[in-house]
């Protein structure tokens, strides 16, 4: 893996897209010629910046999505949202009635918890995505609640629902299949993320994707993204990750799951998977290994990074809460290692909140001091 984080100024110019398929260059087409309304450009950036050497020209908005235009400098993708329902009991059972002591919803789906983290720590976020039906609303409102800006093309489909069951220090999970996307809505998403991305400085693309959205669907948008000036954190797993991939994004974090299946055999441990790591078409990865943390490999280096002694509750959305810090340390340009240091933290932190997809900030900066990270 030779290309690097930081890239010169010139590669950020705004250029054509490489292999867009035909197919998709006739969605824009049909996209445009049925609008009548127009996105501003924004003057580019004092000071040098890369991104203001993109091409600024108007771009045309879709004709099905109403509301107000919303900027951010971080743009979330979570094209099969989810409405998460949490019920905590004592201890769970199979087969066995149990009492609930408490159930919380939050608006989920891996993008939507990274939107909802990032606008906790003070990152402009917009979060955008498929959403449809009672649980589609349910989501939408949710978000409202928490004040978190989100731009979602609505779709005639139900939203699915994932539901976790957690004890004190596990959790069993269960998610429901997604909707069916229809060719116009795809066409839709694609053309409200066209316009909301030439407002984003890095764009995360996470998760999985529903029926009806084509398996290439992030190889096409980190291309989208890539010419509207913008970076990319990819976040997904088996076709969708592959095809992804195919793109070259500028970040990209399999778990070791993920990683075997890209791989065909899985890695001992981070130290040994950074000759397989650094075979993977992307600027930087980092790849999670649950207790024994996170590897990172990219063009200034490879890193490990852990606590030295791991933490008890429910994984999910640690995963995303490490795309959260890895996104604002991107921001940023921090060095790797503080990178590494809070997207480690901010991980532990939130496998020991007691709902999924959360994380109490005040645990996250006690846990910072004990992060250690080894230069491989």
């Amino acid at each position: 893996m030779a290309r690097g984080e930081i890239r010169e100024a010139s590669r950020w110019s705004r250029r054509p897209v490489d292999g867009l398929p035909d197919d998709h260059l006739i969605t824009y087409a049909r996209i445009a010629a049925r609008s009548s309304r127009f996105h501003t450009h924004r003057e580019p950036a004092a000071g040098g910046d890369p991104r203001g050497a993109r091409d600024q020209r108007a771009a045309p908005l879709p004709d099905p999505i109403d509301g107000p235009h919303v900027t951010g400098r971080v743009l979330t993708v979570t094209l099969n949202a989810a409405l998460d329902v949490t019920y905590h009991v004592a201890a769970f059972t199979p087969g066995a009635t149990h009492r609930v002591s408490r159930v919380d919803e939050r608006a989920g789906g891996k993008g939507l918890n990274v939107a909802r983290l990032l606008h906790a720590l003070g990152t402009p976020v917009v979060a955008t995505g498929l959403a449809g039906g009672a649980c589609g609303a349910r989501i939408r409102s949710l978000l409202a609640d928490q004040e978190v800006p989100e731009a979602f093309v609505p779709i005639a489909a139900e939203s699915r629902r994932t539901v976790v069951v957690a004890e004190p220090d596990t959790a069993t999970g269960l998610w429901e299949p997604g909707p069916t996307v229809t060719a116009d809505e795809w066409d839709a998403f694609l053309a409200r993320f066209t316009d909301l991305v030439r407002d984003a400085e890095v764009a995360v693309l996470s998760g999985s994707l529903p029926s009806g959205v084509p398996a290439d669907a992030y190889r096409v948008l980190v291309e989208v993204a890539r010419r509207a000036g913008a970076r990319t954190v990819l976040d997904t797993s088996g076709d969708p990750l592959r095809h992804g991939l195919d793109a070259g994004p500028d970040l990209v974090k399999p778990n070791a799951e993920e990683l075997a299946g890209l791989t065909g055999h899985a890695p001992p441990g981070p130290a040994a998977a950074v000759e397989t790591v650094r075979a993977l078409d992307a600027d930087a990865v980092v790849a999670s290994f649950g207790p024994e943390g996170l590897l990172a490999v990219t063009g200034e280096g490879a890193w490990h990074a852990y606590l030295p002694h791991p933490v008890a509750g429910n994984p999910t959305g640690a995963g995303d809460a490490c795309v959260a810090a890895l996104t604002r340390g991107m921001i940023g340009r921090h060095a790797w290692p503080d990178r590494l240091t809070e997207a480690v933290a901010l991980s532990a932190a939130a496998v020991r909140a007691p709902v999924a997809g959360s994380v109490d900030l005040a645990d996250y900066r006690h846990l910072l001091p004990a992060v250690i990270v080894k230069e491989l």
